[in-house]
């Protein structure tokens, strides 16, 4: 494999690995009863539209038939990703599903 095929390959199993965080986030916000998009905008409020996350919210299931996606994983998962401000709005939002 040459510099170019392993830097594509690179490149794709990043795109893939995104996607999946964009899908244990949606999927964690389905289980709980919240709106991905909505949570996304609040962390990101200029950026508009995300194509990964519509893609991932397609994807979910109802929270019957998930699986469990702690807190703390959806939280691991985002700050893989350096998706910090995500990672607090979702912080912000379990403070206030454990308030109820």
């Amino acid at each position: 494999m040459d510099k170019k095929e392993m830097e594509e390959k690179i490149v794709q199993q990043y795109k893939k690995d995104e996607n999946m965080m964009a899908l244990v986030f949606a999927q964690w916000c389905v289980n709980h009863g919240l709106d991905p998009e909505e949570i996304y905008a609040r962390a990101y409020p200029g950026q508009g539209k995300n194509p990964i996350l519509k893609a991932a919210v397609a994807l979910t299931v109802p929270k019957e038939e998930a699986g469990e996606i702690s807190d703390e994983t959806v939280l691991n998962v985002l700050s893989l990703f350096g998706n910090e401000d995500l990672a607090f709005a979702v912080t912000e939002e379990i403070q206030h599903l454990q308030k109820k």
